[in-house]
């Protein structure tokens, strides 16, 4: 019998609608492990540890240490909808807990080991975790902060019997491999709604608490689906990927499920996050693609270049979490044949919004124009809609001029915090923060933070554009530019410059950098070199620390 839904057309009127006659087969994290494990059972996972070592396993060992470790967590009296905790590096063992939690009805929950303890305590006892597992590189962390998590019943380390610490103030603590190793691994995946949550992700916290994103399994699967495509991060199963974007960072933006998806060969590289040991893990084995933020890769080029080194297969990655200089494209593209993907995103974006892919008909342009598309931040793939506004909440045009607060919207989009009642949408679009372009094909522009942008007179500043011409100066290793107080204009841009080792700069040769290259009014009053300049956990500037350091510098006067 065929099912027909009363459709209503116009007034005293209806249309039956015709229903598809398709299995119903919710979407769910397991079926990524299980396809990934029936399909692509002896592609490789390896890992660099914590201990020392490299580990090598398949898909197939994964899948079927997942499903134990589900049990175990069962055994410890974890129920449906409980989260679990994790302090970890990027890892096999940190894979098992993604797909062992998700999986089973519970909810995974990566917590950034790089934030302040007080952060860490808090966005625990927010998410009210039930387990907490570590790598033993957090062992201190978590001694110190034990006796402030009430809600968490089960330390778990992620090890084995003979590297357990001997002595520790963490009460009861567990063995990962031996709660691995005690089930027989005689455990199906659960079916559910495909809207239950499947992880949660907390917000940087730049101002006031952090906040919790929470993903659903239907939303994880269309983002890794997205992840995917050609005109994505483009994976397929003949790939080796290596995430040095953390499992901590927004579920890696999506690899350990787009990943499975695939079936590619995956290289963890544990905390050995260094540019040698990237680069001998990449050339060791046979990296094609990658993804971090843009700190990872100044660490990268620079060892590369200092020692005349060159990349044997690395072809292709995506550089997000912060704008990529275009300096640092150009490097990469020109000197070592490495394809950039410039993309854009957000944790309330699960994090996937943007990627700067060309399209065909960008092939007959000159490559400075085709540089110049890739350096925007990108198009949206399918399932992120985006929109800008003007001051008075008018849509703005698309055509690469007009900018205005940029609004998203789409099935990987949350519509509220956890614990949260109120809703961050404006008429059902979620307002990121960010001031931005969107030209005539779609290419979206970030020109800077909401709070970042510069106002002088009246006019706005991009301090992002700045930043970006100073560091495509060959003295300068990274660069920062905030506004400046000005007794005439209010506001004025201030160049703050980390120079390369060996490399002595001065006020006058970086200032004269900008001469023909941006407006003569838009050029920095003044240069401030530091030694480092400060970075939130996930790798990105801390422009409001920097505003605070900087709050009492006086610009010059002529």
């Amino acid at each position: 019998m065929i099912a027909r839904i009363p459709l209503p057309i116009e007034e005293g009127k209806t249309m039956a609608l015709l229903m598809g006659q398709m299995m119903q087969m919710p979407l769910l994290i397991s079926s990524l492990i299980t396809h990934a494990a029936r399909h692509h059972g002896d592609t490789e996972i390896v890992s660099k540890r914590v201990e020392g070592d490299v580990h090598r396993c398949t898909w197939v060992d994964v899948e079927l240490r997942a499903r134990k470790l589900a049990q175990a967590l069962a055994r410890l009296g974890c129920e449906a909808g409980d989260r679990v905790g994790t302090l970890a590096w990027n890892g096999y063992r940190h894979l098992e807990i993604y797909y062992a939690s998700s999986g089973s009805g519970l909810v995974c929950h990566t917590v950034n080991p790089r934030l302040f303890p007080e952060q860490i305590a808090w966005i625990v006892n927010d998410a009210e975790d039930r387990v907490l597992c570590f790598d033993l590189t957090f062992l201190p962390l978590v001694e110190k902060l034990a006796a402030q998590l009430p809600t968490v019943r089960h330390f778990v380390a992620m090890t084995d019997r003979a590297h357990m610490p001997a002595q520790t103030s963490v009460p009861n603590l567990l063995c990962f491999e031996e709660l691995v190793e005690a089930e027989n691994g005689d455990y199906r995946w659960p079916s559910f709604d495909e809207n239950t949550a499947s992880s949660i992700c907390y917000t940087s916290g730049t101002t006031g608490n952090p906040k919790g994103a929470v993903y659903s399994h239907r939303s994880s699967l269309l983002h890794a689906m997205a992840a995917a495509l050609p005109d994505g991060m483009a994976l397929a199963a003949r790939d080796t990927v290596l995430p040095v974007v953390p499992m901590f960072h927004v579920n890696a933006w999506g690899l350990p499920y787009a990943s499975a998806l695939t079936g590619c060969r995956v290289v963890f590289p544990g905390p050995h996050l260094d540019g040698k040991s990237l680069y001998e893990l990449f050339e060791a084995e046979r990296v094609s693609f990658s993804a971090g933020v843009p700190t990872v890769w100044l660490g990268l080029l620079t060892y590369v270049k200092q020692n005349g080194l060159k990349f044997s297969t690395f072809k292709r990655t995506v550089i997000g979490g912060s704008a990529c200089p275009p300096a640092m494209l150009k490097t990469l593209e020109d000197d070592y044949g490495v394809e950039v993907i410039h993309a854009w995103g957000m944790t309330e974006m699960s994090p996937l919004g943007t990627l700067a892919r060309l399209k065909s008909k960008h092939d007959a342009l000159p490559k400075e124009a085709q540089r110049h598309l890739q350096e925007k931040q990108g198009k949206v793939v399918f399932g992120v809609d985006m929109a800008i506004v003007g001051d008075d909440g008018g849509m703005q045009p698309w055509d690469g001029k007009s900018s205005g607060d940029l609004l998203v919207r789409g099935p990987w989009v949350i519509d509220r915090y956890f614990k949260q009642t109120a809703s961050p949408l404006h008429d059902g679009w979620f307002p990121t923060g960010d001031v931005a372009t969107i030209d005539a094909d779609g290419y979206m522009q970030i020109t800077d933070r909401s709070k970042d942008v510069i106002k002088s007179g009246g006019e706005w500043i991009s301090s992002i554009e700045l930043e970006n011409i100073a560091m495509a100066h060959p003295g300068v290793h990274e660069a920062a530019v905030v506004a400046a107080f000005h007794p005439k204009w209010d506001e004025r841009p201030l160049l703050v410059v980390v120079p390369k080792p060996g490399v002595e700069l001065t006020r006058a040769q970086l200032l004269a950098h900008y001469e023909g290259r941006i407006a003569k009014w838009q050029i920095p009053d003044d240069v401030v070199f530091v030694a480092e300049i400060p970075h939130t956990a996930t790798g990105k500037i801390q422009k409001m620390r920097l505003r605070e350091q900087l709050k009492d510098h006086k610009l010059p006067t002529t």
